[in-house]
C-alpha cells in the first residue's frame, strides 16, 4: 500500500462495486479472518502531488479488546479521521497541532469538507525538540521492555513523571515553556536552560545538608577538640528560615572528602563550615602514597576569609545515615539523530552512576521527593527516604545547568 501510495499506483480494490464494498465492510465490523484482512480507503486522487492524499486509509480492524469499552468493537477509525471528525463535532475552534502535521492539513481540511462539516482553523507550532533525547513512545517504550530504565518515571525518560523525578518543578517547566512561544521554526533546546531556571526557584529555599563520599574518607583529629560530643541547633538554610533547623554535632575526630584531603598541605590553616578555623599539623599516608589520617588543632580565632579551604565535614558518631548518590547521563551518545537513523546504534551503555556517601543524621527525616543541597555536591532529590540504618537513602543529584558532578 505504501509503494503504491508513493508511486501513485491505484488499488486494484479500487474499482469494487458498492455491494461488494458494504459486504466487506461487514466484515470488517464482525472483525472476521477476512475482514481483518481490510482497510477502508477515501477515495480520492491517486495523482494528487500531496501523497497524504491518494486514497488515506480511514477505518482499520482492530481485534484486541479496548481498555476502556472492552470487545463491543472490532472496528476504529484512524487518527487522520477522528480528529477532523471529532474536532468539528464537539466546537473545536482552533486546533492546535505541532508542524510535523503540516502537510496533513489538506487531508484534515478534506475529510472537513466532504462530511459537510465546519472548518477548524489549524494553528501550527514547533515540535520542541531537546538535545541527546528521544521523544518517540515506541522508541522510549524500548528502553523499558528491555530493562534499560526502571519505567515510565525513569529520571533518565524525558517524561512529565521523569524530569520531575529528577527534581524538575513544575513552575520550572511552565516558565520554560512559556518563554519559548510558540515558535514555528524548528529547534533543537539545550536542557541547560530549563535546569538552570530550576536551580533559580530551588536554591533560595531548599534546606542545606552535608555528606562525605565513602571511598577513602579521611578521619581528621582535633587534638585540642571537645572531649565530649556536643549538638547545636543551626538553620537548615542561612538565608530562609522556613527551611527550618538541624541538629549539628561537634567531636574531636571528624570525616572529610578524600578530594579535600588531598589538597591539604601541613600547617595549612583550613575553614570547617560552620565551626572555624583548624590548622593541618599532620598528613599521615600508607605505603602507597595514599592519605589516611589528618591530625591538626583548632583555631575558631582565624578568620574565614584569609582560607583558601572551606570544608564540608561529618562528627564521627553512630548517628551518621547511609547514603546513595545516583547521577543520570542521556540515554543516547548524539545530540540529533538524522532521518532514517537507527536510534540503537546511538545507545549509551552507562547511564547511571551511584556513589556511596555517610551524611548527617538529619538526613534521616528527609521524605521522599524532598529536595536539598548538599554543601560542594549539589542539589539532589530523595527519591527513597530513611527506612533502617542497613538501608541507603537514595537521593537523584538535580542537574543545575552548570556544573559537571562533582562525583565523577
Amino acid at each position: 500500500m505504501q509503494k503504491e501510495r508513493m508511486d501513485g499506483i491505484e488499488s486494484k480494490c479500487r474499482s469494487n462495486s458498492v455491494e461488494e464494498n458494504l459486504k466487506l465492510w461487514k466484515e470488517m465490523i464482525a472483525g472476521s479472518e477476512r475482514g481483518l484482512q481490510c482497510c477502508l480507503r477515501g477515495k480520492l486522487d491517486m495523482q494528487d502531488p500531496n501523497k497524504s492524499l491518494r486514497d488515506p486509509v480511514y477505518y482499520r480492524c482492530n481485534p484486541v479488546p479496548h481498555h476502556r469499552i472492552g470487545a463491543k468493537y472490532k472496528l476504529y477509525p484512524t487518527y487522520d479521521f477522528a480528529c477532523p471528525f471529532v474536532d468539528a463535532e464537539e466546537g473545536i475552534t482552533h486546533a492546535l497541532r505541532s508542524s510535523e502535521y503540516h502537510d496533513r492539513n489538506a487531508q484534515y481540511y478534506r475529510i472537513q469538507e466532504d462530511m459537510g462539516m465546519r472548518k477548524v482553523h489549524i494553528y501550527e507550532f514547533s515540535r520542541l525538540n531537546m538535545v541527546y533525547t528521544l521523544l518517540s513512545k515506541r522508541k522510549l517504550l524500548w528502553f523499558v521492555q528491555n530493562g534499560k530504565v526502571d519505567g515510565w518515571d525513569d529520571p533518565r525518560f524525558p517524561t512529565v513523571q521523569g524530569i520531575v523525578r529528577r527534581g524538575l518543578k513544575i513552575e520550572a517547566l511552565i516558565q520554560f515553556i512559556l518563554e519559548q512561544g510558540a515558535s514555528k521554526n524548528l529547534n533543537l533546546m539545550e536542557w541547560d536552560k530549563l535546569w538552570t531556571i530550576n536551580k533559580k526557584i530551588i536554591d533560595p529555599v531548599c534546606p542545606r545538608h552535608t555528606a562525605v563520599i565513602e571511598e577513602r574518607k579521611v578521619l581528621l583529629t582535633l587534638t585540642d577538640g571537645p572531649d565530649e560530643p556536643f549538638v547545636r541547633i543551626i538553620p537548615r538554610h542561612k538565608k530562609y528560615d522556613g527551611a527550618g533547623e538541624k541538629a549539628t554535632t561537634f567531636t574531636k575526630r571528624i570525616w572529610i572528602d578524600y578530594a579535600d584531603a588531598e589538597y591539604i598541605s601541613v600547617n595549612e590553616e583550613v575553614t570547617l563550615m560552620d565551626w572555624g578555623n583548624a590548622i593541618v599539623k599532620e598528613i599521615i599516608k600508607d605505603q602507597d602514597g595514599n592519605i589516611t589520617q589528618l591530625v591538626g588543632v583548632l583555631h575558631l580565632q582565624g578568620s574565614v576569609k584569609t582560607t583558601k579551604l572551606k570544608l564540608t565535614w561529618l562528627a564521627e558518631t553512630s548517628e551518621l545515615v547511609n547514603l546513595s548518590l545516583v547521577e543520570f547521563d542521556y540515554l543516547i551518545t548524539k545530540k540529533k539523530l538524522e532521518e532514517g537513523e537507527d536510534f540503537l546504534d546511538a545507545v549509551n551503555p552507562c547511564t547511571k552512576k551511584e556513589t556511596a556517601a555517610i551524611g548527617d543524621s538529619n538526613i534521616r527525616n528527609l521524605k521522599q521527593g524532598e529536595i536539598l543541597q548538599l554543601e560542594r555536591k549539589g542539589y539532589f532529590r530523595c527519591d527513597v527516604p530513611f527506612v533502617r540504618p542497613s538501608k541507603p537513602v537514595v537521593l537523584i543529584a538535580i542537574p543545575d545547568g552548570r556544573q559537571q558532578s562533582v562525583l565523577k
